[in-house]
C-alpha cells in the first residue's frame, strides 16, 4: 500500500509539472552608454545644468502659478559671455503660461545665469567650487 501511494504521488508530481527544474542563468546584455542612441548638442549640456536655477527663480517669480512652475520652455540661449574670474554668464530666452490672460498665452521673460566651474589652480589664480546662480530675471512683455 505505501508503495502504491508513493508511486501515486511520484505521478501526481509529474504530471502536474511542480518540479523544480535549474536553469542557466541569462547572461548579462551588454550595458552601452546612454547617450550612444542620441544626439547631444553643447546647447543641451548648459540647459540640463542651469534648469534646477532657472525652476526656483521661476517659482518665485510665478507664485502660486503651478502652470508656471511645471510649464516654463526654454527657447533659446541668447548669449553666453566669459568672464575673468572664470566662469560664464549664460542669458536664455524662456516662455512661461501667464495664468493671468487666456489658457495658452505664454510670458516672454529672460534669465541671466552665472555658472562657475569648479576650479583650483594657482596657475590661472582661481578657487572656488561648482556654483549657479541666478543674477537677472527680466519680463520682457510687461
Amino acid at each position: 500500500m505505501k508503495k502504491i501511494i508513493v508511486l501515486f504521488t511520484i505521478l501526481l508530481i509529474l504530471a502536474t509539472g511542480n518540479l523544480v527544474y535549474a536553469k542557466k542563468p541569462q547572461e548579462p546584455k551588454e550595458i552601452k552608454p546612454f547617450a550612444e542612441d542620441w544626439y547631444v548638442t553643447p546647447e543641451d549640456i548648459i540647459r540640463d545644468i542651469v534648469f534646477p536655477s532657472i525652476d526656483k527663480r521661476v517659482m518665485k517669480e510665478y507664485p502660486g502659478n503651478d502652470a508656471a512652475t511645471f510649464g516654463w520652455q526654454s527657447q533659446r540661449i541668447v548669449g553666453i559671455v566669459y568672464n575673468n574670474n572664470h566662469s560664464y554668464d549664460i542669458s536664455i530666452s524662456i516662455q512661461v503660461p501667464d495664468a493671468r490672460t487666456a489658457p495658452g498665452d505664454y510670458a516672454d521673460d529672460l534669465v541671466k545665469v552665472r555658472v562657475s566651474p569648479s576650479c583650483d589652480s594657482p596657475k590661472i589664480g582661481c578657487s572656488h567650487g561648482f556654483k549657479v546662480e541666478v543674477l537677472d530675471y527680466e519680463h520682457l512683455n510687461k
